[in-house]
């Protein structure tokens, strides 16, 4: 079984809505990591659900088709149809190794890195959806809040939705992060592999209470998955 571990501090949310999974199918491992949109009991409790939801469709038909069959069922339930109802919504990535590839599948900006063996630097494995990103690709210049307004997410009904994937091979330590664990850090200026030492449960800890001590503003619910593949 390869080791992995999970770290999580609410930072100056009400609730701790970021959620994380994994399963193992037929030598398929999964790691799935959910950042809820909100904050309070409902949003927290289906981000669980999703996430364990998410995790087992990824490692039973892979990243990318576990995580499209998991938005298409949420996006199809006749209550999001209604504008005037809010139900709850996430951020998701998910990774999954199998035949010594590491699939990635994201929509919106929780974020894969891999730190691949003997290196000095995480590689960040995927692109985020949200306006900054958007923007930037754009060659316009982002606003300070341009990056909280996310442009993909679970949930999201539009048919236009955006998905992301990624294959490298595996090999090396993956951190999967919500942006509560790795935007303090990058607005810092902060090594990220230097947080990433040790056995994955001391480096997600580490992580994580390095990403809400250098929160400039009220810290957000921070979340790292550190696995070793």
């Amino acid at each position: 079984m390869r080791a992995h571990a999970t770290a999580q501090l609410t930072g100056d949310r009400s609730h701790q809505c970021d959620a994380t999974a994994t399963f193992t199918h037929r030598g398929a491992r999964s790691y799935a990591l959910l950042d809820g949109i909100g904050s309070n009991d409902e949003v927290r409790d289906w981000a669980r659900t999703t996430a364990r939801r998410l995790a087992r469709a990824a490692a039973r038909e892979g990243a990318e088709p576990g995580l499209r069959a998991v938005h298409a069922a949420i996006a199809a339930d006749p209550a999001r149809q209604d504008p005037y109802t809010e139900l709850p919504c996430a951020v998701a990535v998910v990774a999954v190794v199998s035949d010594q590839r590491l699939q990635v599948a994201w929509c919106g900006d929780s974020r894969a890195y891999l730190l691949p063996p003997g290196a000095r630097e995480a590689v960040c494995l995927t692109a985020d959806h949200n306006m900054r990103r958007q923007l930037q690709d754009m060659g316009l210049t982002p606003g300070p809040y341009d990056r909280n307004l996310v442009t993909s997410y679970l949930g999201d009904t539009r048919p236009d939705w955006l998905l992301g994937t990624r294959s490298v091979p595996a090999g090396g330590r993956l951190l999967l992060a919500s942006d509560g664990a790795y935007e303090p850090l990058e607005d810092a200026g902060a090594d990220l592999a230097a947080h990433l030492a040790g056995t994955p449960q001391a480096a997600a800890r580490a992580l994580v209470a390095a990403a809400v001590a250098h929160a400039t503003g009220p810290a957000d619910n921070a979340t790292a998955l550190v696995a070793d593949l």
